[in-house]
């Protein structure tokens, strides 16, 4: 994923964010403990997005859907959509974080 310098809020997306529980620092914080990282091919007609899943600082299970946006001149993470993962999608993530961390 390129480098971002940070996020890009605004009502919009921090009351579509919000709408499911999940906190702005709570998102936040998926990025900067390492979130695994996909494009997301299926919603990427306007733009491209990606899907980011993880644990935030705090243990939750938190999936967000996100853009990148230049703002300024650098690049900025824009969430578009996040909730907090199911339990069948939390056992696939450790599942396959357990198998990265054997590689």
């Amino acid at each position: 994923m390129t480098p971002f310098v940070g996020f890009d809020w605004d009502a919009g997306n921090r009351e579509k964010c919000e709408k499911h529980g999940v906190s702005i620092a709570e998102i936040e914080s998926l990025f900067e403990t390492g979130a695994s990282v996909q494009p997301d091919l299926d919603h990427s007609d306007a733009e491209e997005r990606f899907k980011a899943i993880g644990r935030t600082e705090v243990g939750r299970y938190v999936f967000v859907v996100f853009a990148i946006r230049l703002r300024g001149g650098v690049q900025m993470i824009r969430p578009i959509s996040a909730r907090y993962m199911h339990r069948k999608e939390i056992e696939h993530y450790e599942a396959e974080a357990a198998r990265a961390a054997k590689r």
